[in-house]
């Protein structure tokens, strides 16, 4: 396809697609999928190599949150049946950190429910940062704490923080339409602030809220115009007790055309596979490994993911590697920017998830060949956004019950 060869050539230069040529990614059929997903894992393996970078979620504070965000089961008035509790103590969370570390995460993300932090709040994570780092050396920290203001972001800075996450979830044009509570402008203003101070910042979406081609491409955009490190890319989980519970929009397939979208328009950005991954690519997910470079390794805030090792062996199987602490995620000239003080990449977000560039090789035969058998036997040609198999797997949606917040041992 001239659309395919033409996105490559940009991608490699680092050049962004034109926004009809974004669009265009979406609407290709199921019959052109491997295309598509060729053709982004080459830009994929440009900057990233065959590298996985590994993060671990720590719900520090579950529910009770005062914001109306649609697509979430800790907001206000939601029904759904999830695990409420205040902070966790320090100690709590470095058990966490450190199973998540245990398991070969790179990255440990601290996330709390709530508005924004208060002062106090931003003291109390500060000392969990520093008792994660004392314990675990190497280990990036990143946050996730709502709404900044003032100071807070040098001072997670100063307390060791690597990066900060604040998703602009979806486009800025039907931002109201998911939440009343506070605007699009003070989510891009959270990120920037994250940037002044020094934090490596993190930025996503959650797709699947009924948003049109259009909002995707908007919201891709925009993201790439506030230029984080980092792009986590989730899939909504439409928790029963949620305004969004029936809102089951997504096909596999479709799944891939809207990461290969995100991977044409930040061909250099660490692009992570987060929440809803197991329940919208179910058997998939291997083929998405292809077009982001970064996943969460086992649960999240309050739903449950497939098993830690379930994971790791899914990078194995695809032919691709663990990326490890000595290597930096980003390529070198991210990392060279003036405008960057922090070398790492964000993470983290709500339920709703290196060295020099490197030419990375094709996937060995095998690999392929499993991707391709996986692939074919799933996309079976019907027109881009229609239901492929039995359809959702709503049976796929577990609450967590395990990990922080319980006396269950975690899934790492």
């Amino acid at each position: 396809m001239d659309l395919l060869t033409a996105l490559v050539g940009k991608g490699l230069r680092r050049e962004p697609p034109t926004r009809d040529e974004a669009l265009a990614v979406l609407a290709t059929s199921d019959d052109e999928l491997l295309d598509v997903v060729a053709a982004a894992g080459r830009v994929r393996r440009q900057w990233f190599g065959r590298r996985v970078k590994l993060n671990y979620l720590v719900n520090l504070k579950s529910g009770l949150c005062p914001e109306d965000c649609s697509y979430c089961s800790q907001r206000l008035g939601s029904q759904a049946d999830i695990l409420k509790y205040t902070w966790l103590k320090p100690d709590e969370a470095v058990a966490a950190a450190t199973a998540g570390v245990s398991g070969g995460a790179k990255r440990v993300c601290l996330v709390a429910s709530g508005r924004g932090p208060t002062d106090r709040d931003v003291d109390r994570v500060s000392k969990t940062i520093e008792a994660i780092k004392d314990g675990n050396e190497g280990v990036e920290v990143c946050a996730c704490l709502g709404l900044l203001s003032g100071d807070q972001a040098e001072r997670l800075r100063a307390a060791g923080a690597d990066a900060y996450n604040h998703n602009l979830n979806t486009s800025e044009g039907t931002y109201a339409d998911i939440t009343t509570t506070h605007t699009y402008a003070d989510r891009v203003d959270t990120v920037r602030q994250a940037q002044a101070a020094g934090l490596s910042a993190c930025s996503g979406l959650i797709a699947g809220m009924g948003e049109s081609d259009a909002d995707l491409v908007d919201v891709v955009f925009s993201l790439r115009a506030l230029d984080p490190d980092s792009v986590p890319v989730n899939f909504l989980i439409p928790f029963e007790g949620t305004p969004l519970a029936k809102e089951w929009n997504l096909t596999p397939q479709r799944c891939l055309r809207i990461l290969a979208m995100v991977r044409f328009v930040c061909p250099d950005v660490e692009v992570r596979l987060a929440g809803g991954r197991e329940v919208h690519l179910r058997s998939m997910q291997p083929l998405a490994l292809h077009l982001v470079n970064s996943i969460f390794l086992g649960d999240y805030l309050t739903s449950e993911g497939q098993a830690g090792q379930t994971d790791l062996d899914m990078i194995a199987d695809a032919g691709f590697e663990v990326e490890g602490a000595e290597t930096t995620t980003l390529p070198a000239h991210r990392r060279s920017d003036e405008a960057r003080t922090a070398a790492g990449s964000g993470c983290g977000s709500h339920d709703t998830a290196c060295g020099s560039c490197e030419h990375g090789e094709p996937a060995t035969a095998t690999a392929t060949a499993t991707a391709t058998a996986t692939a074919t036997a799933t996309a079976t040609g019907q027109p881009a956004g229609t239901a492929s198999g039995s359809g959702p797997r709503t049976d796929l949606v577990a609450v967590r019950r395990r990990g922080a917040g319980t006396d269950l041992p975690p899934n790492a």
